[in-house]
């Protein structure tokens, strides 16, 4: 069965940080590339970074310099860290996989809930 559980969301005052992390099972994880979205109350889902099989990186502009993503294949998992955390930050944020060799974010959490207060 395929899967992902991220874990690692909560409250955190602005100016914090937090650690998300996104555990795959069931697939060949050096063979995806991986996503992290968030999705704010009445907002559409938007991508916040993303990693390659390969390991090429992109983020959102608006978390550029404060969020890191990286992988670790040999344990199947994503870390998303998230420092300098903002209010707007304040989301539920998913984990999405999908084959490198192409196609769309088909394999998604179940998201955790990040909230960041003023």
């Amino acid at each position: 069965q395929v899967q992902l559980v991220e874990s690692g969301g909560g409250l955190v005052q602005a100016g914090g940080s937090l650690r998300l992390s996104c555990a795959a099972s069931g697939l060949t994880f050096g063979y995806y590339n991986v996503g992290w979205y968030r999705q704010a109350p009445g907002k559409q889902r938007d991508v916040v970074a993303t990693i390659t099989s390969g390991g090429s990186i992109n983020y959102a502009d608006s978390v550029k310099g404060r969020f890191t993503i990286s992988r670790d294949n040999a344990k199947n998992t994503v870390v998303l860290q998230m420092n300098s955390l903002k209010p707007e930050d304040t989301a539920v944020y998913y984990c999405a996989a999908r084959r490198s060799s192409g196609g769309p974010y088909g394999i998604w959490g179940q998201g955790t809930q990040v909230t960041v207060s003023s």
